[in-house]
């Protein structure tokens, strides 16, 4: 793999089993860059090791006065240093190519792995975790597997070096061969503490990371109620910590840097003094001992490579642990038989089904058997034929969710009223086949026709159920930009736009367009640029022109006028007719334009009837869309109670 052949087509399956394992699996998915590396990295070093034979020949050449010899010398002495150049460019090259193609490998990973679980990560890894694993865990990643060739190439050197001086001088290079073991392992005592630092300074850094991305991300509400400066403050405590830790962690790496340093000179004196002594007895050369001197020296450079792979190991276990934690998370999977699944009968059991709720309004409910699926090809409501699944399979069929009991039929338009406003999110997830993990286990999945959504491939899943939760993101660009996504193509940007009643939004960006184009305006981070009711108008329009076969909307006019917002819903029921429309809301303006209206209290669906006759027939519908308070709900119930008695 090359740098220009990125991205991969295809990352591959990784082994998340733990952090080493997960390095351990992108050095062997790079075997061919490894090789490569390793191979010029021994030309490099082994180039450097054999100058000191070579400056020890021309030493006894000059000794001898030889000038054939030390031509000779000079001559192998040119044709190393081009091995070193050479071997040091192509080992660079290498060794850059595997760094960035590790971490390539590693952000596509990520990028997968958020595309699939999409809001459910942030349930489980905090958002700044997300960005210190996708930033900085990514290039120390990046920095063990290619280091990981030059410490192979060094250590090679090192063990080819040894050898050479038995053979060549035994009495010296014994001295050398038993001190290189310990030049080796001399910094390893020093390394779990050295590791311990690491990982606590890489968890301090990745708290700051988080507060600094929570503090930006609502930097206008934290203006708006005077907190900037007490979450600013927060965070330069955080970065203190911080730079506490790193620093700790700096000594000790200093520390295992003057270790390297200390104990090569140690041997060195050694050799020195030990091949004086055999010198002045006439048991070796000058020109031996010159070499073995310059051997040891020129030693320290491969043994360096000892510490940086001890470094990078330490900075990228905790990175990597991280990344394989993330990589492990998986979409929850549909229950076998006999667990969640099996629950089903026995909760619908003496219930009634859901064509018999439409017809019994205010009639208390519960979860019934799924509707039977639409035979593939079918139409389904106002006449339109549903599109193809991906594979083959047919996206048709009623939305049924057995935990809850809601059912959303096939190609019609159906509002859900919840008692408690956090549990509208979460059943809007679950329609969405992203349950949070934690309510997952278990239950079964909700289904589409009669078939589970966490058992159909991903990209199927997201083609037939599209979920805008009611904090919708627009992402920087032009509006062109943000209406151009995944689409049937039966619903134009036009047509999305009006029924979204964005006239007023296109207005604006017309005016602050150079060609007086609001298509080409530039829309900021977030669409900061624009009132919060704009900013969800236009995620409406944009889940519009996906036209997908169900479409759930969590509160997508809690920010709009009620003119405006009873606009929106006629524009929602017309556009999507004949298609299956779910709207978590507790407006009655949105209420009474839905073809059905659902009503859950305590988890469970209660009731299921019109607007109208729920607001009647049910008192707790009634006090939820009202906003009626516990003393006029109490007042109504006496005077309700207090009209039986006088009829009676």
């Amino acid at each position: 793999m090359q740098i220009r052949d990125l991205p991969y087509s295809d990352p591959g399956l990784p082994d998340v089993r733990s952090g080493p394992r997960f390095l351990w699996w992108l050095g062997r998915n790079q075997l061919g860059g490894q090789l490569k590396s390793l191979a010029w990295g021994l030309l490099h070093f082994t180039s450097i090791a054999g100058l000191p034979y070579m400056v020890g020949l021309a030493v006894e050449a000059v000794l001898d006065r030889s000038g054939a010899r030390l031509a000779l010398a000079g001559m192998l002495i040119g044709l190393l240093g081009v091995g070193i150049a050479l071997g040091d460019t192509m080992l660079h090259r290498t060794a850059v190519t595997n760094w960035v193609t590790a971490a390539a490998r590693v952000q596509q990973l990520l990028a997968r792995k958020t595309a699939r679980l999409g809001s459910a990560l942030t349930r489980r890894v905090a958002a700044g975790e997300v960005v210190a694993v996708s930033t900085g865990d990514v290039e120390k990643i990046g920095w063990f597997v290619e280091t990981l060739s030059r410490f192979a190439a060094a250590a090679l050197t090192v063990v080819l070096v040894c050898v050479g001086l038995l053979v060549y001088q035994p009495a010296l290079g014994v001295v050398v061969t038993a001190g290189m073991p310990v030049l080796a392992l001399a910094v390893l005592p020093l390394l779990p503490r050295a590791t311990r630092r690491a990982d606590f300074q890489r968890e301090k850094a990745g708290r700051a990371t988080e507060l600094a991305s929570d503090t930006v991300a609502g930097l206008r509400v934290l203006r708006g109620i005077g907190g900037e400066e007490l979450f600013l403050d927060r965070y330069r405590r955080a970065s203190q910590e911080v730079r506490t830790a790193a620093v700790r962690s700096a000594r000790m790496w200093a520390v295992i840097s003057a270790t390297q340093v200390l104990m090569p000179g140690l041997l060195l004196i050694a050799v020195v003094w030990h091949g004086v002594h055999l010198a002045r007895e006439g048991r070796i050369t000058v020109g031996e001992l010159v070499t073995v001197y310059s051997a040891v020296m020129l030693l320290n450079y491969p043994l360096r490579h000892f510490e940086e792979i001890a470094m990078a190991y330490s900075f990228s276990r905790p990175s990597a642990k991280r990344a394989a934690r993330v990589l492990a998370l998986e979409r929850t999977a549909e229950p076998m038989a006999g667990s969640g699944a099996a629950r089903m009968p026995e909760q619908a059991s003496g219930r009634t089904s859901g064509q018999d709720r439409e017809h019994a309004p205010g009639r208390p409910v519960g979860p019934a058997e799924p509707p039977p699926a639409e035979a593939a090809g079918d139409v389904v409501g106002g006449g339109r034929t549903a599109r193809p699944w991906p594979g083959g399979a047919r996206a048709t069929g009623d939305l049924y969710d057995p935990v809850t009991g809601l059912l959303a039929p096939a190609g019609r338009f159906t509002a859900v009223v919840c008692g408690d406003p956090d549990e509208a999110g979460r059943i809007a997830e679950r329609l969405g086949g992203h349950p949070a993990f934690e309510e997952a286990s278990g239950l079964p999945s909700v289904r589409l026709g009669d078939a589970p959504l966490d058992g159909l491939p991903l990209s199927a899943a997201r083609t037939a159920v599209l979920v805008q939760d009611k904090d919708p993101v627009l992402l920087s660009g032009t509006l062109r930009d943000l209406l151009d996504v995944p689409a049937s193509g039966a619903v134009t940007p036009e047509e999305a736009l009006a029924a979204a009643q964005c006239a007023d939004v296109l207005t604006a960006l017309a005016q602050a367009s150079v060609d007086d184009d609001p298509m080409a305006a530039h829309l900021t981070e977030r669409g900061r640029s624009l009132s919060g009711g704009q900013r969800q108008r236009l995620a409406l329009a944009r889940s519009l022109v996906t036209d997908p076969e169900v479409l759930v909307l969590d509160e997508p006019t809690s920010a709009v006028d009620s003119h405006t917002e009873a606009r929106v819903g006629d524009g929602i029921r017309r556009l999507r007719s004949g298609r299956t429309t779910v709207v978590l809301t507790s407006s009655p303006l949105l209420l009474g334009r839905a073809e059905r209206v659902v009503f859950l209290a305590g988890g469970e669906v209660t009731a299921v009837g019109s607007h109208r006759e729920l607001v009647h027939a049910e008192p707790r519908y009634r006090a939820v869309v009202t906003r009626e308070t516990d003393d006029e709900r109490a007042r109504a119930d006496a005077l309700t109670a207090f009209d039986i008695e006088e009829t009676a």
